[in-house]
């Protein structure tokens, strides 16, 4: 993530509307109470509650998980670097600041000015000189960060094995036959990402897939889905719609790269021009629009996503699994490399 703010959020991973995710894991049959002879379990229970209270029920259901996983890992990383260090001679702190000092550049000035720029429209009038050291300090952290991710994982591919019980909620998100999809057809893992095209932390995680797309081969499959945030991105819903009459024509993947490519010129004019570029039908593509052919369906998808709880884009579900946001690679791989190892089980 690469971003000082997302909508109107500084350090935020995705951009975001209100709304929380609804989980289909569900509680076990532990007795809650019992009433002369019948026992209430924890299933009707959480049933009922699912029914009453779906999104506030959800929330609470990946809060806790996201809770216990993210102190489980913080605790799985802090073992894998002691024994690391231990077999070196060194203490716990001592090993990870070396480790992490190989791993990090100083920060150019270069560096400073090429954010700034991204980000630009994100930086509410300041100039680059007023922003230039929160971006450097920023873009330390980032590099800190990436080193002490990349060191764990390293340390969980190379030290004792590290196998986790905790089980993830898991959503049910269903695949269409004509969805767009890259990757093995018979993939043990797929991605189903919910996207905006006017999203810039949409257009930021697509290094992040491509990237899991070159590690991993046909062992994953990514799937599109609509979910233009229409309350603060106006022309994304119009830019999906395009993004289905490209997928009529079979180049739907050419045309997505090229609307992330000009996420500041997607009005109907240019979404015309761009199928031009890339090779489409241009009568077919300006009839398939002009029409809101496919209007519907994008409506639809919208639909599949607010069910699911959606209120954020990027929204990623790996086998099931919610990932919010633009996520780094690392967060993505851990994923991706439990589910393989639980599909051999």
């Amino acid at each position: 993530m690469r971003a000082l703010a997302t909508c109107a959020v500084l350090l935020a991973l995705a951009c975001a509307t209100p709304a929380q995710q609804r989980t289909t894991e569900s509680s076990g049959s532990s007795v809650a109470a019992r009433v002369g002879d019948r026992a209430v379990t924890l299933t009707e229970v959480d049933e009922r509650w699912r029914q009453t209270q779906p999104a506030q029920r959800a929330q609470a259901v990946q809060q806790m998980y996201q809770g216990r996983r993210d102190a489980l890992d913080a605790i799985v990383a802090e073992l894998l670097i002691e024994q690391a260090a231990k077999a070196k001679g060194l203490d716990a702190e001592k090993f990870t600041e070396a480790e992490i000092a190989r791993r990090v550049q100083p920060v150019t000035d270069g560096q400073v000015v090429a954010f700034y720029q991204e980000n630009q429209s994100q930086m509410q009038g300041r100039q680059l000189a007023a922003m230039s050291p929160a971006i450097r300090r920023y873009l330390e952290e980032e590099q800190r960060g990436n080193a002490y991710r990349a060191l764990v994982a390293e340390l969980r591919k190379a030290g004792p094995r590290v196998e986790v019980a905790l089980d993830a909620p898991r959503y049910e998100v269903e695949v269409a036959p004509d969805d767009p999809v890259v990757g093995g057809a018979k993939a043990p893992v797929t991605l189903i990402e919910f996207s905006d095209f006017q999203c810039p932390f949409c257009q930021r995680v697509m290094p992040t897939l491509k990237r899991v797309r070159e590690a991993y081969g046909d062992r994953v499959r990514i799937v599109w889905k609509d979910f233009p945030l229409t309350s603060i991105h106006p022309q994304a819903f119009k830019a999906a719609e395009a993004g289905q009459c490209a997928r009529e024509q079979g180049k739907f993947w050419e045309y997505h790269d090229r609307l992330f490519a000009n996420q500041q010129a997607l009005q109907p004019e240019f979404l015309k021009k761009y199928a031009a570029e890339v090779g489409l039908d241009a009568a077919k593509f300006d009839a398939c629009l002009d029409t809101a052919k496919y209007a519907e369906r994008v409506q639809e998808q919208m639909g599949i996503g607010n069910t699911l709880g959606i209120g954020s884009t990027p929204s990623v579900f790996i086998n099931g699994r919610l990932l919010n946001g633009a996520h780094p690679f690392e967060t993505f791989a851990g994923i991706i490399d439990e589910e393989l190892e639980r599909a051999t089980r």
